[in-house]
């Protein structure tokens, strides 16, 4: 069992998905380090046991599934956007249901607005043509006005998601401008979230 714990630049957090694979977590042991187990688990800080296990070039993150609870729609949240969503949802973020696509690919929000709000960050989301959803994720409180690809954020998605579309299983994107395509398969109170990841640099520190 290995501890894990999660920084943005300015706060702790209590979950994230792809700082969990690619940090010396996940990736860093079974490429690196040749760990021989089929499973990872990791402890962390807000208690939640989290595990990872490799599928050929395949990394699988089992994380708990959110619970979310819809909420009414905050003026702040429709002034940040300057579009009424379809609803509003409150877990670890706020989920916020847009109409179409492509008020998600548009959405330019006026970050201060966001940063009254209470909670860790706001995941915007729709259907897709494409893909089962989409999705983008916005948490200035933490110093991430927008955030490339955000694992944790999925573990509430597939909430709401699932009982929409009536899937199990979710293909999904992160619109931001580098993007992310995230495979999701829920199993009882547990969400599997599915990528890959490559090793761009290696180096040395001394100390």
């Amino acid at each position: 069992m290995y501890e894990l714990r999660w920084f943005t630049p300015l706060n702790e957090v209590d979950m994230c998905g792809h700082a969990t694979l690619a940090s010396a977590s996940a990736y860093v042991l079974f490429e690196c380090m040749e760990y021989e187990r089929e499973v990872i688990k990791f402890s962390t800080k807000s208690g939640v046991l989290l595990e990872v296990r490799k599928d050929k070039n395949k990394f699988i993150m089992e994380f708990p599934i959110q619970t979310i609870a819809p909420c009414e729609i905050s003026q702040k949240i429709e002034q940040a956007f300057g579009v009424k969503p379809l609803a509003t949802f409150a877990s670890m973020d706020y989920i916020v249901v847009f109409e179409n696509e492509e008020d998600v690919i548009n959405a330019s929000p006026k970050l201060a607005r966001l940063k009254e709000l209470d909670l860790r960050g706001v995941c915007i989301t729709s259907k897709s043509k494409k893909y089962d959803f989409v999705t983008r994720f916005f948490a200035p409180n933490l110093g991430v006005d927008e955030d490339p690809v955000t694992g944790s954020a999925f573990t509430q998605l597939v909430s709401y998601w699932k009982e929409i579309l009536k899937k199990d299983e979710l293909f999904a994107k992160q619109l931001s401008a580098r993007g992310g395509e995230v495979s999701c398969r829920l199993k009882g109170e547990r969400v599997e979230i599915i990528g890959e990841a490559v090793k761009y640099l290696e180096g040395m520190i001394e100390v």
